[in-house]
């Protein structure tokens, strides 16, 4: 039906004969004007501006001081004066002889609430009291006995609409200003009523997808997470089918957690999920919870659940669940009473004593560590999914849904852009296609080639490439044999990973040139291939001083990648002798100001971390000088072409010397980032490092 309204409105609007009607399209409509409290608020402050400088209640055309009326009483200008008690000022009615004076007084009528009978007065002043006026007026006479006294009566202004005025409009400004403080604060834009406004700030935030609503994300557009889809889909049928299940005495599980790093498509696998449940869901995040007033964030729990019970079989979809699920009471430091309330709530709600069935709870974090485990146990997560990196036959069908809607060439190997992008996660690949299509339609292509993914990887990862920076001779000498050291050193490195690429073209914000590996897929390392990446990342330190007898400050990554990993050798992974099958890492401690060993330990861990990186350099160093002139040859190179690939690489100094399982492809260029950050691109950092 809501479609069928659609199409009647885009007819109308297509057709020029068609009558103007509201809600159409047509240019016809009446301008509905919004009386909004904003409008409310500036008119009240109006109001209050004009009693203020302005005075419209019984003010007189000018204003002089006592000085100068008594000058004007010494003249005889003075017809008569009018003490005003309750306001502190005297009116003055000038002779009509003597106004010829006083050109620039311009005569404006007396305030119809005053009682004044006569004409309308031309001056006022202030004054303290209408008793210390007279008792002044007494002694100016009696040092002036030549001046006629002055008629002086005494009034009193009527003002009652001023001074309601004066008390009303303050009080509506100030309750006023407050109201939309709340508003604000509360985040509503339809008045305290409103669903947003200060009286529903206990109201959950969440966002409701029922039968009504159309989500266009389905499970056919999520790829690369079969295993997490099956057990999302499962889910779903428990929520259509429940009968299939409790028939034989299974329970529908409370909750699924989904855990993975970012950008691997957690939230994308819970939209496709609204998408295919076909039973309300319920969609918010954690930060939702959290406000400045206190017990809004139970307030808020309790009313998400008390709509889901309504509308139960249904999903509540928490996002970023960290923002409120932290483990309580670790560091009292740190320790919030409001999270801490909002989490005891929700602990309740999932399966307290009072709990109803029918709401699955499905929630996505990537700081699993971090979460309380009373929200862990089963019965409340009963299920916690994982979703990782996508493997090679993942990420070809992450391609694959991505490029349905760029124009590629026929050429393109969706399997080789899979292959050249290993640790890739489904928002980089989204990232690297729609950069890939920019750079296309950059260079006016009818599709998007192959090289243009190639540069697309590059500019993810390495940054945009630097053309207009300028570097001196020198300094580009010593860059290329940095860069050459790497490569020679991962050439004839047997646990090493394949080059694929290394380039002296400067790239992002530091880095003036990189190298570029495959690495293989894999989940378990050696303490082999560890140190050959070691010995490989300190080849172009290496390669300099053996070269140019001296060191640069561009070796700043490559010794902050030796280090962690030397550390993570001897502390973490118990590769060491010296400390033994002992890892001192643990996810789940607090201890963030105390290390979990003594001094004494941790100089050890130092000197064997200091033993592993120079054993690694020496070797390096060895190796290199055995294949000085593989160096000079590289390099030399680099410095003509600035770009080197395998192939080429290959035809310099002939063929790796060690079989790889799967050689990488011939011509090809990506910046490849593998698992666990132990195969990021070598980059040579600037001279500041």
């Amino acid at each position: 039906m809501p479609q069928n309204n659609y199409n009647k409105q885009e007819k109308q609007r297509n057709n020029p004969f068609a009558p103007k009607t509201p809600g159409a399209g047509g240019g016809n409509e009446p301008k509905k004007v919004k009386f909004g409290s904003y409008w409310a608020f500036i008119i009240i402050l109006a109001i209050m501006l004009v009693l203020q400088f302005m005075n419209p209640f019984g003010a007189t055309t000018a204003s002089t001081t006592f000085t100068d009326f008594k000058k004007m009483v010494t003249s005889g200008d003075v017809q008569k004066c009018v003490i005003i008690n309750n306001r502190n000022i005297v009116r003055v009615w000038l002779n009509k002889d003597s106004l010829q004076k006083y050109p620039d007084l311009a005569k404006v009528a007396a305030p119809k609430s005053s009682l004044v009978a006569s004409n309308d007065p031309q001056l006022y002043f202030k004054i303290t009291s209408g008793d210390n006026f007279q008792e002044q007026m007494l002694d100016f006479y009696k040092t002036h006995p030549d001046v006629k006294p002055v008629s002086t009566d005494v009034d009193e202004d009527s003002d009652f609409l001023g001074r309601s005025l004066s008390i009303v409009l303050p009080i509506l400004l100030f309750f006023g200003a407050w109201l939309l403080l709340m508003r604000k604060m509360s985040g509503g834009a339809g008045g305290g009523a409103g669903p947003g406004g200060i009286f529903n700030i206990g109201k959950s935030k969440a966002t409701l997808f029922d039968k009504g609503t159309r989500v266009n994300i389905t499970f056919a557009d999520v790829a690369g997470l079969d295993e997490a889809k099956v057990e999302v889909m499962e889910i779903v049928d428990f929520l259509r089918n429940p009968k299939k299940y409790t028939a034989l005495g299974g329970k529908i599980p409370k909750g699924a957690l989904l855990v993975g790093p970012p950008g691997t498509g957690k939230t994308l696998l819970a939209k496709a999920m609204a998408g295919e449940a076909q039973v309300p869901f319920f969609s918010l995040s954690g930060s939702d919870f959290v406000e400045m007033f206190v017990g809004v964030g139970a307030s808020r729990v309790r009313d998400l659940f008390k709509q889901a019970r309504e509308k139960a079989p249904c999903v509540i979809f928490i996002d970023e669940i960290d923002a409120i699920g932290r483990a309580r009471g670790k560091n009292a430091m740190m320790s919030n009473d409001e999270r801490e309330s909002t989490l005891n709530q929700m602990l309740v709600e999932m399966d307290g004593f009072g709990t109803d069935s029918g709401i699955i709870v499905l929630a996505a974090t990537n700081r699993p560590d971090v979460l309380d485990t009373a929200l862990l146990r089963p019965g409340r997560f009963d299920r916690q999914i994982s979703i990782d990196q996508p493997d090679l036959a993942g990420r070809e069908a992450i391609f694959r849904v991505h490029l349905k809607e760029i124009k590629t060439s026929q050429e393109l190997s969706v399997r080789k852009l899979a292959e050249l992008t290993p640790g890739f996660a489904g928002a980089d690949i989204a990232n690297v296609c729609n950069e890939a299509a920019l750079i296309a339609a950059r260079r006016n292509k009818a599709g998007v080639e192959m090289d243009d993914f190639q540069d697309a990887i590059d500019r993810v990862i390495g940054g945009l490439e630097k053309k207009n920076k300028i570097i001196q001779p020198d300094e580009k000498r010593v860059i290329a044999y940095h860069e050459a050291g790497h490569a020679v050193a991962g050439w004839f490195l047997q646990h090493a990973h394949p080059l694929l690429k290394v380039t002296i073209i400067p790239r992002g914000t530091a880095a003036l040139g990189f190298a570029q590996y495959l690495p293989r897929e894999k989940y378990l390392t050696l303490s082999e291939e560890l140190e050959d990446d070691m010995c490989m990342t300190l080849g172009g330190r290496a390669s300099e001083e053996i070269f140019f007898g001296k060191i640069s400050t561009g070796a700043l990554s490559d010794l902050q990648q030796v280090t962690r990993t030397a550390y993570a050798m001897v502390s973490v992974y118990g590769m060491n002798e010296k400390i033994g099958n002992i890892s001192f890492y643990d996810p789940h401690s607090d201890a963030q100001f105390q290390k979990p060993y003594s001094e004494e330990t941790g100089k050890i861990i130092d000197q064997e971390v200091k033993a592993l990186s120079d054993a690694a350099y020496k070797r390096v160093k060895a190796l290199l000088l055995e294949k000085k002139k593989e160096v000079e040859l590289i390099a030399e190179a680099l410095l003509k072409k600035e770009v080197l690939f395998q192939s080429d690489v290959e035809h310099m100094i002939g063929k790796r010397p060690f079989d790889e399982k799967k050689q990488a492809p011939e011509d090809e260029t990506g910046l490849i980032i593998g698992p666990n950050n132990v195969n990021q691109p070598d980059v040579m950092d600037g001279v500041n490092g």
